[in-house]
């Protein structure tokens, strides 16, 4: 079994190439197992490296060292693919994928625990042939969740406030758009500020609009928000970005299920985990036991009585 270490050089705003190399080597010390750490050069560099490892047999563990960026390129190499699991290894600045996990989201870091780890097969989202692990969404919701990073980068502004920021600029540019939806138990034709399929729990810096998505159920968290006007996405945004879209039902639509079809007039931007897709025929499928996730072994959130581990995906 090979151990092949993505890194992202730009994630967390500095190089960390250097200091992930050292915690490798000594975490490798004693033990039989070839390891390697490839440094990205270019967007999307890492599905090439992967799948050329790939191609030469043999278990891999993946470890994406980086942000949800560099996890999503990672989850794209190794999707379907049995004999590889993949684990995030927060660098960056952006962590939303193991938010799901609450107090434990940390034990991601602890690579000794992922060295010790074991894997659970997890769903994914097939979003126009490109994965997510997380979230996806379309609407003012994608084009906030997209430009969030460059207000990041503005001194004194990062994480949630930069996702407030970008909120308030995109609020002004125009909230709905017309969109004919197809969902579960759903069909729509008309002006919609966002749809939001939720695999996972967390994105935009902390937005967390489904506090029971799993992505082991088999099924997707989806959420229609209604035509508002400026004053009532003040009014309603806390609540959505707290799980309590329960309380606003009268704009909101929640529904469960594995497809959803979007159709736009012009293309506009799709957020994949906090990357950009543009189009205007948006298709989301889910894709049952479609990766092999790597989890630390203190890591207790697949743990239950009728949930049965195992070890390669379907």
């Amino acid at each position: 079994m090979k151990h092949l270490f993505i890194v992202n050089p730009t994630a967390g705003g500095s190089d960390h190439t250097a200091a992930i190399e050292a915690r490798v080597r000594a975490a490798f010390a004693g033990r039989d197992e070839p390891w390697e750490v490839y440094r990205t050069t270019a967007p999307m560099d890492a599905v090439g490296r992967i799948r050329q490892e790939t191609a030469l047999g043999g278990e891999l563990r993946v470890y994406a060292c980086g942000g949800d960026g560099t996890f999503n390129e990672c989850v794209n190499a190794c999707a379907r693919l049995p004999q590889v699991s993949l684990a995030p290894l927060p660098t960056g600045t952006g962590n939303d994928f193991c938010r799901m996990f609450g107090d434990e989201a940390d034990t991601f870091r602890d690579l000794d625990a992922l060295l010790r780890g074991r894997v659970v097969p997890i769903d994914l989202i097939d979003c126009n042939g490109r994965m997510s692990a997380n979230i996806c969404s379309v609407g003012i919701d994608a084009r906030i969740g997209t430009d969030v990073h460059k207000y990041s980068r503005i001194p004194l502004i990062g994480g949630a406030t930069g996702y407030i920021t970008s909120l308030i600029v995109n609020v002004f540019k125009g909230i709905a758009t017309d969109m004919h939806i197809t969902a579960p138990g759903f069909t729509g034709d008309g002006k919609y500020t966002l749809v939001c399929a939720c695999n996972g729990r967390y994105y935009g810096g902390g937005f967390n609009p489904s506090r029971d998505a799993r992505p082991d159920d088999s099924e997707l968290d989806i959420f229609i928000v209604e035509k508002v006007n400026v004053v009532k996405v003040a009014q309603l945004i806390g609540k959505y970005a707290s799980g309590r879209s329960d309380e606003i039902g009268r704009y909101i639509h929640h529904v469960k299920g594995r497809e959803l079809t979007i159709e736009l007039e012009r293309e506009d931007v799709i957020n994949i985990d906090g990357e950009a897709m543009n189009a205007s025929h948006i298709q989301m499928r889910l894709l049952p036991h479609a990766l092999n996730l790597l989890i630390p072994d203190t890591l207790h959130f697949f743990d239950s009585a009728d949930r049965k581990l195992v070890t390669n995906c379907l």
